[in-house]
């Protein structure tokens, strides 16, 4: 592995605490997650890929962004793991990304409408504006 995707991984693991080396790839969380369907890679296969420290091709993949963080991996691992931690630690390092961004600032008024709650607005800029 290269400095880059190692330096990449242990920024993943120092930001989610996870100890990806606990996951015996048993897919229990997998089975219980709700957005399974729609991700490309699911919870087990996610902590297996930061353990080999693929982290470049989970920032790239949608499956980060599909996940509910409902922690129902979490409460499913025999072993502790926490798929859901990992899941964020990467997204937050795509979102921080220059030029990651998922929603820019100048896009926010094309998605306004009258019933949309002020605090989304608040939310979407305290999340995505850098």
């Amino acid at each position: 592995m290269n400095s880059k995707n190692e330096n990449l991984k242990e920024q993943v693991l120092r930001a989610s605490g996870v100890n990806v080396l606990k996951c015996m790839r048993c897919g229990k969380c997998s089975g219980t997650c709700p957005a399974y369907g729609e991700m490309e890679y699911h919870p087990h296969q996610f902590v297996y890929m930061i353990e080999k420290g693929d982290i470049e091709k989970l920032m790239n993949s949608p499956s980060i962004y599909r996940c509910l963080t409902c922690f129902a991996c979490v409460d499913r691992c025999p072993r502790g793991v926490e798929p859901a931690k990992a899941v964020e630690a990467v997204r937050l390092m795509a979102v921080r990304k220059q030029d990651g961004n998922r929603l820019k600032p100048e896009q926010i008024p094309d998605m306004l409408d009258e019933d949309m709650p002020q605090q989304a607005i608040v939310t979407a800029l305290r999340k995505y504006r850098k």
